[in-house]
């Protein structure tokens, strides 16, 4: 695996490390090595009329919550009779399972074809209903309605937003054939964007989750291309002289930040998201790469290595000032804002090793998250809980997640395949 800041300088002279073989529409699983030392016990009874279905509910619910590394799930076999509605939970034989919640409801067939799904959730430890909804949806929407549900409860539980209904990207490659893939957050239903006989690599969603912005070397040198995931429709944005590289979209979705070479050394640039209004950003002698806006708008966060090696800088979009926010080591590249502005997750080089860690702007304190050694490519879920990554397992590459805190360690795996450059998707649009 080549580290990240030398990968860049790869791309600009044209030079990819390639990846391992893979098979490109393998469904990611995903696996909990490490979950919180809490976990919520929560049961998740069965919908009543499910089986109508080839493809419940509540089963998907329960994976999800599982996954999350947040939940331990309380076996709810042998419940007589199994209630389906708020009402008929008795708080005694759930707490004797010692759960503290419980999840019904129902999936009952209309004339029509569709399901009126109904679910509840409910406190058993004090005895009250904290959530009753209802959904009215076609078969094909069960697995997004699942989601929908197991992110409320999720947001009822912990008191943050649930990342259960966004979706990823990440770049496989089988043969000489290189594929961005856009799948569900869970793994399921892989889809093909594009596919190259050259590498594809930093995929960028839009902040709509409309359009993914992202490098191709399909003419033999790094272009910036911006395509729909709605109509397939793409465009090369940046396909100037030189490199082309790092594409990062304005948290309105109207400017893109892109590092390009064009005028001989390594700069970042803001461009409309068509191609037009190219404008440099900073003037300097050094490498500049990797510019990520700030969830304000009004900042960028991005590697340099102005200050004799690479390191993480920060510019005002408005005054022009540019701080320097990382000291600790001689190695610190890859910066992604958190979602609360509060600080950023990169990859830091530490005793050989290449690890994700956060760093908190108001403290400065760097908490490493990861324990390498090839971990790379870091990428927030909108809720600024998890942080997906790029790691290896068994010499192949594989995606893995990282709770915020450490705590909640994920892999995400597919037989037989190699991954990278994963990138976590918005909260979906209402």
């Amino acid at each position: 695996m080549i580290p990240l800041f030398r990968r860049w300088l790869a791309a600009v002279v044209l030079s990819l490390l390639p990846f391992g073989a893979q098979i490109a529409y393998a469904q990611l699983s995903i696996e909990i090595v490490g979950g919180a030392s809490s976990a919520i016990p929560i049961a998740i009874v069965p919908f009543n009329a499910e089986a109508t279905w080839p493809l419940g509910i509540s089963g998907i619910v329960a994976a999800d919550l599982s996954r999350s590394g947040m939940f331990r799930l309380v076996d709810t076999a042998g419940v007589v009779p199994r209630p389906s509605r708020a009402e008929e939970v008795q708080a005694a034989v759930w707490r004797a399972r010692s759960a503290d919640a419980v999840v019904v409801g129902s999936m009952l067939p209309l004339p029509d074809g569709r399901a009126d799904v109904r679910f509840a959730l409910v406190d058993v430890v004090k005895q009250t209903s904290l959530v009753q909804m209802s959904f009215t949806v076609a078969p094909a929407q069960f697995r997004i309605t699942a989601h929908k549900i197991a992110d409320i409860i999720y947001e009822k539980l912990t008191g943050d937003r649930g990342v259960f209904s966004t979706r990823i990207a990440y770049v496989t490659k089988q043969g000489p054939r290189y594929q961005l893939i856009v799948a569900d957050a869970d793994g399921y239903g892989p889809q093909s964007i594009v596919s190259s006989n050259e590498p594809l690599l930093s995929p960028r969603w839009s902040p709509d989750g409309t359009r993914l912005a992202y490098v191709s070397f399909e003419h033999k040198k790094p272009v910036v291309y911006v395509q729909s995931l709605e109509t397939g429709a793409r465009k090369a944005v940046a396909e100037f002289r030189g490199s082309n590289s790092s594409p990062a979209w304005s948290p309105d979705g109207r400017k893109l930040a892109v590092t390009l070479t064009k005028d001989g050394g390594s700069q970042v640039y803001l461009m409309n998201p068509d191609g037009t209004g190219l404008a440099r950003v900073m003037t300097s002698q050094a490498i500049d790469t990797e510019a990520m806006f700030t969830p304000d708008g009004q900042s960028l966060v991005f590697t340099s290595d102005r200050g004799g090696t690479p390191q993480i800088y920060r510019a005002s979009l408005l005054g022009g000032q540019v701080e320097r926010l990382t000291f600790d080591g001689s190695y610190n590249v890859s910066p992604k804002p958190l979602p609360d502005g509060k600080g950023i997750v990169f990859v830091r080089r530490d005793a050989g090793r290449f690890q994700v860690a956060t760093l908190d702007y108001a403290t400065r304190q760097v908490q490493v998250l990861t324990p390498g050694p090839n971990d790379e490519s870091p990428s927030v879920a909108p809720n600024g809980k998890l942080v997906i990554y790029a790691s290896e397992n068994g010499g192949r590459g594989i995606l893995a997640a990282v709770s915020i805190d450490g705590r909640v360690k994920q892999r995400l795996v597919a037989p037989a395949t190699d991954v990278r450059e994963p990138a976590w998707g918005p909260f979906p649009r209402s």
